[in-house]
């Protein structure tokens, strides 16, 4: 894993918290829990295609 995906994630939940934080002092709580809800979507998608990429090497060093 590369530490620029970590930083990747990171900026998403700093930009997320930022985000819903904003929009829960407006009065917009709807708002904001989709907002963390998508922010939260972002991170499992990345999260499934580098899950993705480790059993493909896996299965290329072990030859199955």
């Amino acid at each position: 894993m590369n530490v620029d995906f970590v930083f990747k994630i990171a900026a998403i939940g700093i930009i997320v918290a930022v985000l819903s934080l904003v929009l829960s002092r407006s009065g917009r709580e709807e708002q904001a829990m989709m907002t963390t809800l998508a922010g939260l979507i972002v991170v499992l998608l990345m999260l499934v295609q580098e899950i993705a990429n480790l059993f493909n090497t896996i299965e290329t060093l072990f030859g199955f």
